[in-house]
């Protein structure tokens, strides 16, 4: 086990590096930026739409599940680049399966979306 806090101090210490991780994911990744913009439209949306809870769940956790994978991808991103900037056919596919995901998930949204809205 590796030495360290546990209980609840470990639950605030893992607060704390998660919140650091959401401010420097929003310093520094505009995608981030972005995702945040298009939740604070969309969310309401969802909220306030003629739904029912499970379809308003369903909405909100599309477009939470596309940050959530925005923000793997650029850990996996900046990890790479930690690396080195140089070019290698690993890093570039770590970064494109990585941007894959992200467009899985918007493609998810998008159909979840259209479904509940139009069919």
């Amino acid at each position: 086990m590796k030495p360290g806090h546990s209980g609840i101090k470990r639950l605030i210490k893992a607060t704390g590096f998660s919140i650091q991780g959401l401010k420097a994911a929003f310093k520094h990744e505009s995608a981030i930026r972005q995702e945040l913009f298009m939740i604070l439209i969309l969310g309401p949306v969802a909220l306030l739409s003629n739904t029912t809870a499970v379809e308003k769940s369903l909405l909100l956790m599309t477009i939470f599940l596309i940050l959530i994978i925005e923000l793997i991808n650029s850990a996996i991103e900046a990890v790479v680049d930690r690396i080195g900037p140089e070019l290698h056919e690993l890093s570039g596919r770590a970064k494109d399966i990585g941007s894959a995901a992200v467009l899985i998930a918007l493609i998810l949204a998008i159909l979840v979306w259209c479904i509940i809205f139009f069919l």
